[in-house]
């Protein structure tokens, strides 16, 4: 289990648990735990180890032995299934370099079937296509046409007889990150309780509160309308396919379903592909090349305002929009959507070339972000940049040809004095 942490609604469990069944042997639970993640910090590394307590109480109802292992995945997995003798392995799907390395460290390792489970997408991303895709356009129509054989109901796992003997201490959180050389600066949030009962419940309460109005307030960051499920899709504490069963039960006008599908499903999966199919999805080689040329092209523009990494960690530019969605994320681990957008932008208009930009981006993300580290932030921070699955504008200094975002573009969208005020009294409480 590495990228879908929970037991409900999920395949790679239930493959796995059928597969015992069918050769009548038992099956195991293994969770490796890298010392260091991609810049993931303590506000990542808890909310994801307070998910796995919860995976394994449930685990413990079924019978099913759960092991938390923690050092290098290549060494510590073989180790194991060797001890345990272990007959097949079920790996869940990943698009990410390092996660694909692992995978393909292991599969040189060992001598059992190994088998892969996309469980994170509703329809497997490796099955939609076997190419990068240009962009929305090019894969919605791929998925649309299969997706109504991927939705179908999740079966319900099997109890099995408990383990023979009590070998798997219960884990603690606390004790885990004990273990972790990792930064401790940005701390645990605590508007958002981790774990897959508390997905649920954030699902139940979006879909009650707030999904009636997405497709008209979603991109105003001063309305509650976003779903705030992306730290449990990040984690996968709660599976994709069971928020658009839901959601396409809900009570809704269709105009509102078919916003936020579009985005769980196509937007989501178009992100998997651009990072499995494009081994530079966080650098600038990985841009299209009508996006290489024309930053290129402007590579020496003058920059009104040029920052250092310090001053964007610490919102000390002279936008006070862009310092505020730069202490949203510190403070609370989520930037509103719309705000993603125009803070990579702004970043890449204050640095002094593009690499430098997408660098700077995906280091605070990755940081701060609940959900960073995810296909969804290198696609978005590509697009932002560099125009990935876009296309081409007009030409602005720096930018190129690259889509503009401005001060007062976002002034004319929404209150932006208002949103202002929200962060300043939202840093009170912190």
């Amino acid at each position: 289990m590495s990228r879908d942490q929970r037991v409900r609604d999920n395949w790679a469990l239930i493959f796995a648990q059928n597969l015992a069944i069918q050769h009548s042997r038992r099956f195991e639970v293994v969770f490796c735990l890298a010392p260091e993640f991609l810049g993931a910090a303590l506000r990542q590394y808890a909310f994801m180890l307070k998910g796995l307590v919860e995976v394994e109480k449930s685990l413990q109802k079924y019978g099913i032995a759960f092991h938390i292992l923690t050092g290098n995945p290549e060494k510590k997995l073989p180790e194991l299934l060797k001890k345990r003798q272990a007959s097949f392995l079920i790996n869940d799907f990943d698009p990410l370099r390092v996660k694909r390395k692992w995978a393909e460290s292991v599969s040189k390792k060992i001598r059992i079937p190994f088998y892969e489970i996309d469980t994170h997408n509703i329809v497997p991303c490796r099955h939609v296509t076997n190419k990068l895709e240009y962009g929305a356009y090019t894969i919605r129509p791929k998925i649309n046409r299969m997706l109504p054989d991927f939705s179908t109901t999740f079966p319900r796992l099997k109890k099995q007889p408990p383990p023979a003997r009590a070998d798997i201490s219960k884990n603690n959180p606390q004790t885990l990150l004990n273990l972790l050389d990792i930064d401790k600066a940005p701390g645990e949030v605590n508007w958002i309780k981790p774990g897959e009962h508390a997905a649920r419940r954030a699902l139940r309460k979006f879909i009650n509160q707030r999904l009636r109005r997405y497709h008209l307030d979603r991109n105003d960051p001063n309305k509650d309308a976003q779903s705030n499920l992306s730290p449990y899709l990040h984690f996968g504490q709660l599976a994709a396919q069971r928020v658009a069963i839901e959601v396409r039960k809900a009570d809704a006008p269709e105009e509102a379903k078919s916003a936020f599908l579009e985005e769980l499903i196509v937007r989501r999966e178009l992100s998997d592909n651009f990072c499995l199919h494009n081994e530079n999805y966080d650098n600038f080689d990985g841009l299209t090349g009508w996006a290489k040329k024309t930053l290129d092209e402007h590579r020496k523009d003058k920059r009104e305002y040029i920052y250092s990494l310090d001053d964007f960690e610490n919102a000390r530019t002279h936008d006070r929009l862009w310092n505020a969605a730069q202490t949203e994320m510190v403070a609370t681990g989520k930037m509103h959507g719309y705000m993603r957008m125009y803070w990579a932008k702004k970043i890449l208009e204050w640095t002094r070339s593009p690499e430098s930009a997408m660098k700077t981006a995906i280091y605070l993300n990755d940081k701060y972000e609940l959900d960073g580290r995810d296909p969804n932030g290198y696609a978005g921070i590509a697009w932002s940049i560099g125009g990935t699955h876009d296309r081409a504008w007009g030409r602005q200094k720096v930018f190129g040809k690259i889509r503009y975002m401005s001060y007062n573009g976002a002034k004319s969208k929404f209150d932006i004095d208002a949103y202002i005020g929200k962060i300043e009294n939202l840093l009170k409480q912190y």
